[in-house]
């Protein structure tokens, strides 16, 4: 199977930065489109970014300008460089991605989601 493994989060003052990386692991043959969403308690997740495997990057309109997402392919792994972070910002941030893996017979096309990594912002 095809684990995600988030990294990254924890506790920053308003007006500071944070690193979040997702490192994809298991048998995998190719994967397609990574991203990362955010979830705050009674909100329904939402989109921050993605970015597919020849580099071409999506973000939501509360992350121009102030998030990049960037991937190693090599690593199977995706990041989220916040900076500028705001109280808003706080919430569960989870990544996603669209993994081929080969059984030995056949290849299969899933969607995953790793476990989130909390973010606080203190104002």
């Amino acid at each position: 199977q095809v684990q995600l493994v988030e990294s990254g989060g924890g506790l920053v003052q308003a007006g500071g930065s944070l690193r979040l990386s997702c490192a994809a692991s298991g048998i995998i043959f190719s994967i397609n489109a990574m991203g990362w969403y955010r979830q705050t308690p009674g909100k329904q997740r939402e989109l921050v970014a993605t970015i597919t495997n020849g580099g071409s990057t999506n973000y939501a309109d509360a992350a121009k300008g102030r998030f990049t997402i960037s991937r190693d392919n090599a690593k199977n792994t995706v990041y989220l460089q916040m900076n500028s972070l705001k109280p808003e910002d706080t919430a569960v941030y989870s990544c996603n991605a669209d993994v081929t893996r080969y059984t030995g017979a056949y290849y299969v096309a899933n969607n995953y989601w790793g476990q989130g990594t909390q973010v606080t912002v203190s104002s």
